[in-house]
């Protein structure tokens, strides 16, 4: 109900020339409902159109004021002006201004006592009724005015990040975050916009421009066609962004690369690009510009994934039918991130449908998968939710050794993402996650690992410069080892497990078109397990051992800010403070000063109780980028940042594995800390249908973490006696070309990089390869992918995927010799040979179904061959000494022979 207006109009008696004045309370009331009662109490009348004024409800109160101050309070946060004619007529503009007596029509009126009443026409526009007005006119005009909105997908409401924003004949352009938020700055009058995204149709506004304003763009995917493989599909979003070492990839783009089984892999793919580079075939975890695979920071929704793969590194446990793209950030990572030195790996998942329910499904040879969008509430809210799960078994048969015949491999995954939207300024967004594996691979030992994720997000914009996000998460990885064997007194039950919640605020302020800040603070509790074992079985005689958890407190305080100097010149600068705190309860040792760290020189050891902090670091880790453009396709970006990492992975293989451990910094471990600095030329070719990019960097470390020869590493409380501590050093050259549109499209990568690190130390058992700096287990020089997509037809085409890259390090036995009687083997020095090197061919057909509108499921066949040369190439060298007394080298494998798989897609 509407509560009642009371106006008083007061008319002084003695004369008719004194302005009346007005008495006005209002209460919920819409403008139109205004209007209407001071006509109706008073000689105004108003002359305007009804859908120029919102609906929104007002609540006011005035006393004896002037018709302009109602008028001002009525419209001052409205885009409306007027004009006061003869008195009594108060002609409304939808923006513009009046500034003489306007032209009369006839047309309809608010006024109910009207039946004709002359309206403003707007002369300017020559009768075109196709444009659209923003803000308000003012007395003194800007050059130039700043125009904002969201621009969503039109199907499913979800914002669209990467939607290019442009002014083609005036050269302005900008870039949706990944809120679907743009902001540009125009002239005042007359504007065209257009909208541009691979995928979706060019969505066109004409508009005059008043003043500063709002406008919000829906727009139409296009129909369901064969995708171009495209990494990056903004378009001289490569020129334009200032920090370089950016690549963002589409999971919908990616359907047509031929991969291992037939299975689409997000994070495979992203592996055939220059920086990136896989540990090993059939191994878990990356390495980026020569940085450790625990270097990279993998994020699903703002929650922490610390194993992103399944079927022991062969397959992402990323569900690519859920996943939106992947930001990849290898070069300067922006401040909100911290805790990582190598790469951020930004993974989001998509938002579901809130207007109609749909899914998607594949059936392959090892997975099967679905994915359903399902509407909550109409236009508000909506549910993602993906299933996945192997039957893989079969897999191992493939696998060139009989000690595989009678192992098993088993995995799923779930992911469930909830949004919710109360207004246009409010979101909230929940995300749930669950993977599990469970493989026993040539013993009697079952191993089970798998991740747990949720993460809680909630989106605020307090008004069209400043928005922020509110992030609660949390993250939990473990794994269990079960062995049990009748014939045996050995066995026993183990198990890890790493948790950590983090609560983050990230703020976003555009102060100026100069100016765009972001800004906030940042703090994650950590918690390890180290692990437990305990016997399994009646005969086991393992005695049980607990290692006493570990706990600690990151903090960050992050601020960057995005300087435009000019069109050519930018800047991003950006400051981060971390604070790093060890809890309680702990006990920590004390080793002899300059000796080697081991039983014999533990000298003391310290209790400490529960939340107590026994260690502090402080780290100020800056990141510095600049991009100048020589033209409008070529720009040349510089970047050099520093970082701080408190967290160490414990792996003495050659190769990350599922059963490696975290360890936290302590007192004598301390947190590792690297410094990049990197070059790079960008260039487009052919109105951006072809882009090239050249850069090179070099990467210095402290404190990386290595091991003594024949560590023991899982389930030991004094882990500091196994481990060293040295320098570090990367460097390389990286090169991409790619063709984004045309029949025939796709990549060419190349890098040449080395990975150093020196260990050396007074102590010869804390020495390495004489002091010097050799090659790391992960150094391969050279990189080649090439990945190419040929379309035959709309529903037919060809794609084909290559890579080479150099044999990893490792170390020899040269020589053996002995003494009374027992034989020993000498060693080369640490990774002085190299393992073969590794190349692979793919190919693949892919079918796509017909492309009749009114059908229930649109469907795409993927036929491939997975290594099509039938490459042998080595997953470890090893060495055995054979019963004549020789010492043999053996090669294993992972696949050794062409796999074809046939995939079946359909989306409803």
């Amino acid at each position: 109900m509407f509560t009642i207006i009371i106006l008083i109009v007061s008319y002084p008696l003695l004369s008719q020339e004194t302005e009346p004045l007005v008495s006005l309370d209002a209460k919920n009331l819409t403008k139109t409902q205004i209007i209407e009662l001071i006509e109706k109490k008073s000689n105004y009348k108003f002359y305007f159109i009804d859908k120029w004024l919102d609906t929104t409800p007002m609540t006011f109160s005035l006393e004896n004021a002037n018709i302009k101050k109602v008028l001002y309070t009525l419209f001052d946060s409205s885009k409306i002006n007027y004009y006061i004619l003869d008195k009594y007529k108060i002609i409304l503009t939808n923006g513009n201004l009046i500034k003489k007596p306007p032209t009369y029509v006839q047309s309809n009126a608010a006024s109910q006592n009207q039946s004709s009443i002359p309206i403003l026409v707007d002369s300017d526009l020559n009768g075109e009724s196709t444009y659209l007005k923003i803000g308000k006119e003012q007395e003194v005009k800007q050059a130039s005015y700043k125009l904002s909105g969201i621009i969503r997908n039109d199907k499913n409401g979800e914002p669209i990040e990467g939607v290019t924003i442009v002014e083609r004949e005036k050269n302005i352009y900008t870039t949706s975050n990944k809120n679907g938020y743009y902001a540009i700055e125009l002239p005042f009058g007359k504007n065209t916009l257009e909208s541009s995204f691979v995928g979706f149709e060019i969505e066109q506004k004409n508009l005059i421009l008043y003043g500063n304003g709002k406008l919000n763009f829906s727009i139409n995917p296009k129909s369901e066609e064969l995708e171009e493989v495209v990494i990056n599909a903004n378009k001289s979003r490569n020129i334009r962004q200032t920090i370089a070492g950016i690549s963002q990839i589409k999971a919908q783009e990616i359907k047509n690369i031929p991969l291992v089984l037939g299975e689409r892999d997000i994070l495979k793919v992203a592996a055939t690009l220059p920086a990136i580079k896989s540990t090993g075939e059939g191994s878990e975890g990356v390495n980026v510009r020569g940085g450790k695979v625990d270097q990279n920071l993998f994020l699903l929704d703002d929650g922490v994934i610390y194993n992103p793969t399944h079927f022991l590194g062969l397959f992402s446990a990323i569900n690519p039918f859920t996943t939106n793209d992947l930001k990849i950030y290898t070069g300067n990572i922006p401040s909100e991130y911290g805790g990582r030195l190598s790469s951020v790996f930004d993974i989001s998942t998509k938002d579901a449908s809130n207007k109609e329910f749909k899914g998607e499904a594949s059936i392959g040879p090892v997975t099967g998968n679905i994915n359903l969008e399902i509407p909550i509430i109409k236009d508000k809210s909506g549910l993602n939710l993906g299933v996945r799960s192997t039957y893989s078994d079969w897999v191992l048969g493939l696998i060139d050794n009989k000690d595989f015949e009678k192992s098993s491999v088993s995995f799923h995954d779930i992911v469930g993402k909830y949004s919710h939207k109360f207004n246009d300024k409010n979101t909230l967004t929940l995300t749930g996650y669950y993977s599990h594996d469970k493989y026993q691979i040539a013993s009697d030992t079952i191993n089970t690992y798998g991740n747990t994720m949720f993460s809680l997000n909630w989106k605020h914009q307090f008004n069209e410069k400043h928005h922020g996000n509110l992030i609660l998460s949390n993250s939990s990885y473990g794994f269990d080892i079960d062995y049990k064997n009748e014939n045996t007194t050995n066995g026993f039950f183990l198990n890890y497990k790493i948790n950590e919640t983090n609560l983050k605020l990230k703020l976003k302020y555009d102060y100026s078109k100069s100016h765009k800040f972001t800004y906030g603070l940042e703090s994650k509790l950590y918690n390890i397990s180290p692990g437990n074992i305990v016997p399994n079985g009646d005969n086991s005689e393992v005695i049980p051992l607990t290692i006493r958890d570990e706990r600690a407190l990151e903090n960050g305080l992050f601020i960057s800010d995005e300087i435009n100097v000019s069109p050519k010149l930018n800047f991003n600068l950006g400051l981060r403070f971390n604070q790093y705190l060890a809890l309680g309860p702990s006990t920590q040792r004390e080793y002899e000063a300059n000796r080697p760290k081991n039983q014999s020189t533990l000298v003391n050891s310290t209790d400490y109780g529960n939340n107590e902090v026994f260690q502090t670091y402080n780290g100020l880790s800056y990141r510095l980028a600049t991009r100048y453009e020589l033209s409008e396709s070529l720009s040349l970006k510089a970047s050099f940042n520093k970082s701080f990492q408190y967290i160490h992975r414990l792996n003495n293989n050659t190769t990350a594995t599922p059963v490696d451990t975290w360890r936290l910094s302590d007192t004598n471990i301390k947190p590792q800390e690297g410094s990049q600095i990197s070059l790079g030329l960008f260039k487009n070719f052919n109105d951006d249908q072809y882009e090239m990019s050249l850069e090179g960097y070099y990467k210095k470390y402290k404190n990386l973490l290595d091991y003594k020869v024949g560590a023991t590493l899982l389930l030991n409380d004094q882990v500091e006696t196994q481990v060293i501590q040295g320098n570090g050093k990367s460097y390389g050259i990286e090169f991409l070309l790619k063709k984004n549109s045309g029949r025939l499209n796709g990549w060419l990568g190349y890098s040449y990089s080395r990975s150093l690190i020196q260990l050396n130390s007074i102590f010869s058992e804390e020495r390495v390869n004489n002091g010097e700096f050799f090659p790391t287990n992960y150094d391969k020089p050279h990189d080649v992918n090439v990945v190419l997509n040929y379309k035959f037809t709309k529903r037919y085409s060809f794609s084909t995927n290559f890579t080479y890259q150099s044999g990893r390090p490792i170390t020899y036995p040269t020589g053996r010799f002995t003494i009374r009687d027992v034989e020993y083997l000498t060693y080369s020095n640490r990774n002085q040979f190299r393992i073969p090197d590794y190349y692979r061919l793919d190919i693949g057909i892919n079918i796509e179904g017909n492309h009749k509108i009114k059908k229930f499921a649109h469907s795409f066949w993927n036929i491939s061959i997975y290594n099509v040369l039938g490459r042998n190439n080595p997953y470890s060298v090893f060495f055995q000494t054979s019963d004549s007394g020789n010492v043999e080298a053996y090669q294993s494998s992972i696949f050794s022979r062409p796999i074809p798989t046939i995939t079946y897609n359909f989306k409803f």
